[in-house]
């Protein structure tokens, strides 16, 4: 199966109906986004969700990557553990799965993960025409857009600060699995490489090995998202 890689935008650039969302965390999942979408309660999470506006399940999902480092940091309260974040400025090249909704979508996901109500549409004037927009201090908050796709800008959101700038964190064995399940389910990568791209990235190295991601992506635990791919 195809990676896509982002284009850069030509001019200036409507406000879209339709983007990617560009996941790089445990939404690459799609039994994991489908609590984004409709509401409910992921296994393996304390958190229920709202849901969108729009619960509709995304229109196409496709394997991407994005220039720039995934890393793990700060104490997830749904989790425990390192939260996934996305450094554009770091080199290394991070592996994503970007969905096709709508913008209405895309803000009321931006929501949830900053544990605010759905319900207004973002602003994304100043993130297609900078590439970045910070929407204010929170962790998942300054919008990053790297191109487009099929001429669809491609959006993902990450922490104001840089790789260099936090304390990394190892992420927790639930959390893991999404990210290893999500990243199975795209197509192209498969359980080895993938068990090695997750256990080298910055946090899970402190603590993870290949084989023991591996092992998450090839043993079902009760409650856990079982890998489709």
């Amino acid at each position: 199966m195809v990676v896509h890689t982002a284009a850069p935008l030509a001019g200036a650039v409507p406000l879209p109906e339709r983007v990617w969302y560009a996941s790089y965390g445990s939404n690459m999942h799609l039994d994991r986004l489908a609590a984004y979408l409709a509401g409910g309660t992921p296994p393996g999470a304390t958190r229920t969700y709202p849901g969108c506006r729009d619960q509709r399940a995304p229109e196409r999902s496709i394997a991407v990557e994005l220039d720039g480092c995934l890393y793990f940091a700060t104490e997830s309260p749904v989790w425990t553990g390192g939260r996934a974040f996305y450094d554009p400025t770091a080199p290394g090249r991070t592996r994503a799965r970007a969905h096709l909704l709508t913008t209405g979508q895309l803000s009321d996901i931006a929501a949830q993960e900053m544990y605010a109500p759905p319900g207004t549409d973002l602003d994304l004037t100043a993130t297609l025409r900078d590439g970045r927009d910070a929407l204010g201090p929170g962790r998942y908050e300054t919008m990053i857009c790297p191109g487009a796709i099929e001429g669809i800008p491609v959006i993902t959101f990450t922490a104001p600060w840089t790789l260099q700038d936090v304390e990394v964190r190892p992420p927790s064995a639930p959390y893991l699995r999404y990210l290893a399940g999500g990243l199975l389910e795209s197509g192209p990568w498969q359980h080895h490489d993938i068990a090695t791209y997750l256990a080298t990235r910055p946090g899970a190295a402190t603590t993870w090995t290949p084989s023991k991601v591996h092992t998450l992506l090839t043993t079902r635990q009760p409650g856990s998202p079982h890998p489709r791919g």
